[in-house]
């Protein structure tokens, strides 16, 4: 077996246009592919050479703040929690710096977590 790249990375939502208004005008997310209506619908966001979904389409796949997680790189890391924040994100990790990295951990409207990302540079 050989896995040749990441194909998308999926969140399960229960309410799709909350969702999409989150995600759309929030994080400035533009859709590039949506399958169904909002009562049942997968709706992908391209991001860089991966997607990331969203989807209400099974019931058995639950939102959850401790599940997997994107991160998600920002050009103005400051700027975003400064942005976010004033939009009443919730914040589940406040940022923090590490060695390599910026980050903090916010909220969708499901509680699903996203980690908000900047590298530093070598």
């Amino acid at each position: 077996m050989k896995i040749t790249e990441m194909s998308f990375t999926g969140y399960p939502v229960t309410d799709l246009p909350r969702a999409r208004k989150f995600y759309e005008e929030v994080l400035g997310l533009v859709p590039s592919w949506v399958n169904g209506t909002d009562e049942k619908a997968w709706v992908e966001y391209k991001i860089g050479p991966s997607n990331l979904a969203i989807t209400n389409m099974a019931k058995e796949w639950k939102p959850s703040a401790d599940g997997p997680s994107v991160a998600l790189e920002l050009d103005d890391f400051e700027e975003a929690i400064r942005e976010l924040k004033s939009q009443h994100v919730p914040v589940l990790i406040e940022p923090f710096e590490s060695p390599v990295c910026h980050m903090a951990v916010i909220a969708d409207p499901d509680g699903n977590g996203l980690i908000i990302h900047k590298r530093k540079l070598s």
